[in-house]
């Protein structure tokens, strides 16, 4: 400590915020020998960011901690006005700094939002108050600011958690789905949730039981598609002692852990059908008995299964149980791909961009227009989870505030038929040309050069397909 304070009273003069009066009555070999030493030492471990200004707003110190959340130096501060520094949406409108030296009051816990070196946007509470010399004139102020991130990051968690898991949907079909969630979640009944992989199903499941009265139970998920037919079967039911050759103890298995709570039956197709019978039973009365066990256990939890496989096809195939869909298939949630929900396309890429962003701590802050039309004219056969990787994929690559077309995935930039508007796939050109025109509210100017074509060739396209732009 002492010999880092040396350093850092040369770049940080003490101060004296207001109702101190320094040293008065001191002799001056105690002041520059002890007081300011102390002051510096003081100053340069407080955990909270802290600098002064003078009445000019011009900073006149910076301790370390205000070095670590802006990552500007001392340095680099000192001498600058703080809206050089803090560059803050507030700066010029509404500063707390000036409202402090004009109507000499402090100011408690402003949250604001500051941009870093980096350019990093941080949210901080800041807290003022005047800083005076020996004869209690005013000569600046003192600012103290403490870094919010983590706090805002649970926060945000929170309330993620209460709601429904991250589902970000604009789309008519997934709005309905959405609306319907919480009366399945009170039912309690059992519940299939189909789609093809990546399209949201592991969500939807969550939120079922996130919104119903298990909420506070166990949340369980076992891929049935992961785990070979004899492991897959002492997981779901568990095993005593000695019932087979490494069985050295009883352990319980899912269905027991999920008892008042919900059990995920993920890629349920996979599940071979002597295990279905098993299964069955279960649903049919909540008894299972664990592998080497004579005695039958009763389990309390609810059932819900998901799948991108068509079971009636599996069932004519004889590879899936007829009696087992009927059980699962209670409430039936079918997922759209992504491809048939056009207009949900730019509402995903923000989302996965504000997910990224506190992630790789980058300043993105959208898309060009025509890297959103190349992602219009990829079918995405990965569904959502292939849009999230994209994006992810982007924030690598991105050094700047928004993403380029040459920051997506080589697979992504491709070629597109003349005939066609760059970025839409023609299986789907109304859907598409129908969310631009209303999400550019009629203007076929913006719509026309959004898709890149000429107005005269939206306005035929329009016109064939029926679309009022009014």
């Amino acid at each position: 400590m002492g010999t880092g304070a040396g350093p850092a009273l040369s770049r940080t003069p003490p101060f004296h915020p207001a109702g101190h009066r320094g040293d008065v009555g001191r002799k001056p070999s105690q002041r520059a020998g002890v007081d300011e030493k102390l002051a510096g030492i003081i100053f340069q471990s407080i955990s909270d960011g802290v600098f002064t200004v003078n009445r000019d707003c011009i900073i006149t110190s910076f301790n370390e901690a205000a070095e670590q959340i802006t990552g500007f130096s001392a340095e680099d501060a000192i001498g600058k006005h703080c809206f050089e520094i803090f560059r803050t949406e507030v700066c010029h409108r509404s500063c707390a700094l000036r409202d402090t030296l004009a109507n000499h009051g402090p100011v408690e816990n402003a949250r604001v939002t500051i941009i870093t070196e980096e350019g990093c946007e941080i949210p901080i509470s800041v807290s003022t108050t005047l800083v005076k010399d020996e004869k209690g004139e005013t000569v600046g102020a003192v600012e103290f600011f403490r870094d919010l991130t983590e706090v805002e990051h649970l926060r945000h968690a929170i309330d993620q958690a209460r709601s429904l898991k991250g589902i970000v949907s604009a789309s008519d079909s997934m709005q309905r789905l959405i609306a319907m969630l919480p009366s399945i979640a009170e039912s309690e009944c059992n519940v299939l949730v189909q789609g093809p992989s990546g399209s949201g199903k592991e969500l939807f499941a969550q939120a079922i039981h996130n919104l119903s009265p298990r909420r506070y139970g166990p949340y369980i998920r076992i891929n049935c598609a992961a785990l070979p037919h004899a492991l897959l079967e002492s997981e779901l039911f568990g095993y005593v002692k000695g019932a087979f050759t490494d069985a050295k103890r009883d352990k319980p298995g899912q269905f027991c852990l999920a008892n008042g709570g919900t059990l995920l039956l993920d890629e349920i197709s996979e599940m071979e059908p002597s295990l279905q019978v098993k299964l069955l039973r279960v649903l049919n009365n909540g008894e299972f008995q664990p592998l080497g066990s004579t005695k039958s256990l009763h389990t309390d939890a609810r059932i819900i299964a998901a799948t991108n496989a068509d079971l009636e096809t599996l069932i004519k195939e004889g590879r899936f149980r007829e009696d087992l869909y009927y059980r699962i298939n209670v409430v039936n949630i079918e997922l759209p791909p992504l491809k048939d929900r056009p207009g949900d396309l730019p509402v995903l890429v923000q989302h996965f961009i504000e997910k990224f962003r506190p992630k790789f701590r980058k300043a993105i802050r959208g898309i060009s227009d025509e890297a959103l039309r190349l992602l219009r004219g990829h079918s995405f056969p990965g569904n959502v989870r292939e849009l999230e990787n994209i994006i992810e994929h982007s924030f690598v690559m991105c050094g700047g505030e928004e993403i380029l077309a040459e920051h997506l995935p080589r697979s992504i930039v491709d070629p597109k038929d003349e005939g066609t508007p760059r970025g839409v796939d023609a299986s789907n050109e109304k859907e598409i040309l129908e969310e631009a025109i209303r999400r550019n509210m009629g203007n076929r100017n913006r719509t026309a050069r959004e898709l890149g074509m000429h107005r005269s060739t939206l306005w035929r396209k329009l016109k064939a397909y029926g679309i009022d732009s009014r």
